[in-house]
This record gives structure tokens, C-alpha cells and sequence, in this order.
């Protein structure tokens, strides 16, 4: 896979959208006005400029042309990210067992060199066991149509992400999981011992931090539950923030609204026993299970 590949086809949406949002307020130009010069509407500029839809090269050249690039590199390389743009990631095979709102996150996660994640209700999917995702999504999945192969294709998707923790350039990976993540039974005694003999061997690579959140604590700043602060190499890609909700999930990127998550995540770890301590505590619990 090259490292266009591996970066995403959703981060290269933000980052031509992005660009693309510079250049018109360089020169001044209203959404509105944008939109009628590619026969489209001004909230269809705006769903471009966050890199939440696909992009035809026509309107591209278009918008280009609008806004003055005229130097060939320049519209060349705009040019072919918006191509790249339009490529399908590896992801998009499972969109028909997966909600509409989640394959953004998997090209995200699949191009963020970082992330640091909060989990409340259970271990975090990327260091999920096989019987115990099985036993997560089975427990989750609701609705009439739901068979067997659905369940074991939603398995397989986790189990792919996870390929990334143990790349040649591997996700570094910060997980926090609160007490009741690794205290909720699922699956069973077997599937839960299971489940922290690999959180605690997870633990030993290089690149995943773990620590849990005891309620000893008491109460903590992530009062609205489970959330991830996604970073990328590219350094006009700023972080984002993911946080998953019963039927969608919110992609925030605004500089105020990611600063205060930010600053909620450092509190949760300042909190948490070090990473060390946590992992005694995992012994500790398997031990007692």
C-alpha cells in the first residue's frame, strides 16, 4: 500500500476542502458565489470545503479558476487530490454492515498517526479480542434484518483496524479506559480473561499506552462520556475529535471546541494511575475475576 494509500481518502477530502476554503477568502468570495460558479448551491461549497463529499474535477477547475490559481504545479497538485480524493479505502467494502457515519472515522483512524481515546462502556475496538467483539457487537446490533454473517463481517472490520497497531509504522495508540470498561462482563469468565491477557500484553508494544480510570477517582471532567483525539502527520491537518452517539456521531475540528476536549483528556490521564500501576490493576482484576 503507498503512503497515499495509507493517509485516507477522507483526510485528502479535509485537506482539499481546507485549501480550497483559504482560497476563496484570500480573494473574498462568498460561499454563495462560489457555489453558483459549479451550478451548485452555497451549502454544497460548504459540505466541500469540510471535505464531507466527493469532489468532480470539473468543479474544481472551476473553482480554481475562480479564485485565480493559475500557476500549472499548483492546480496540478489540487488537481490530484481531488482524484485521490475519490478513491475508495479498504474500508468501503464493509459500508453495507457498518452505519452511514462510520466509515469517515475508519479513514480517519487509518490515516491518524495518533490516537488518545476515553472509553467508559468497554475496552476500546482496537484492542479488542476476537470472542470479545463478538460478544460487544452481538450485544449492540439491533433491528429485524440482523443475521449471523452481518455480526461476523462488523468482526472482521474491527479486526482489520486493529492490523494497524502492528504496522510497519505502527498507530500510537493511548487508551484510558474507565474502571467499568474492563469491570463490565462480556461474553463471558473465559472471553474476560481472555480480554486483559491481551490488553496486558498490548500494553508491552512500544506504541500503546493504557491506563484505567479507577472509581476511586470519583468524578471526572469527561462528563459527557467516550471520545478520541485523532492527529495526523500532515501538518495542515489539525486534530480531530470523534464522539460516537446512538444513531451518528460528531467530527469536531474547530481550534476552541478541540482545545477544550484537549484539555479534558489531559485531566482524564493526569487522573489515571500511570500506565504501570494500571497494568498491575489489570493483573489485579484478572486475578479477582
Amino acid at each position: 500500500m503507498s503512503a497515499d494509500e495509507k493517509r485516507g481518502s477522507v483526510v485528502r477530502r479535509i485537506l482539499l476542502g481546507s485549501r480550497l476554503r483559504q482560497l476563496r477568502e484570500s480573494r473574498a468570495i462568498t460561499r454563495e458565489a462560489a457555489g453558483y460558479s459549479i451550478r451548485a448551491s452555497e451549502s454544497k461549497i460548504s459540505r466541500m470545503e469540510l471535505g464531507r463529499v466527493g469532489f468532480k474535477t470539473r468543479d474544481v477547475e472551476d473553482l480554481l479558476t475562480l479564485y485565480g490559481v493559475t500557476d500549472e504545479k499548483e492546480r496540478a497538485d489540487l488537481l490530484g487530490l481531488a482524484r485521490e480524493a475519490n478513491t475508495a479505502g479498504w474500508w468501503h467494502a464493509f459500508n453495507s454492515v457498518v452505519p452511514s457515519w462510520f466509515p469517515n472515522y475508519v479513514g480517519l483512524e487509518a490515516a491518524a498517526s495518533r490516537i488518545t481515546a476515553f472509553e467508559v462502556q468497554f475496552v476500546h475496538g482496537l484492542l479488542q479480542t476476537e470472542a470479545y467483539a463478538q460478544a460487544v457487537i452481538t450485544r449492540g446490533v439491533r433491528g429485524p434484518n440482523v443475521t449471523r454473517e452481518t455480526i461476523d463481517d462488523k468482526v472482521a472490520l474491527r479486526l482489520e483496524r486493529q492490523k494497524k497497531l502492528v504496522a510497519e509504522n505502527p498507530l500510537k495508540l493511548h487508551a484510558i479506559l474507565d474502571q467499568g470498561a474492563v469491570a463490565r462482563p462480556y461474553g463471558g469468565r473465559e472471553v474476560m480473561l481472555a480480554q486483559l491477557d491481551h490488553l496486558i500484553e498490548m500494553s508491552e508494544h512500544p506504541n500503546v499506552t493504557i491506563q484505567v480510570l479507577p472509581f476511586s477517582q470519583g468524578p471526572h471532567t469527561a462528563e459527557t462520556g467516550a471520545f478520541s483525539v485523532l492527529s495526523f502527520p500532515e501538518p495542515d491537518l489539525g486534530d480531530i475529535i470523534y464522539a460516537e452517539q446512538l444513531t451518528g456521531a460528531l467530527y469536531l475540528d474547530k481550534a476552541e471546541e478541540v482545545s477544550q476536549y484537549t484539555e479534558v483528556m489531559e485531566s482524564l490521564i493526569r487522573d489515571c494511575p500511570s500506565p504501570a500501576k494500571s497494568i498491575d490493576y489489570l493483573r489485579d482484576w484478572r486475578r479477582a475475576c
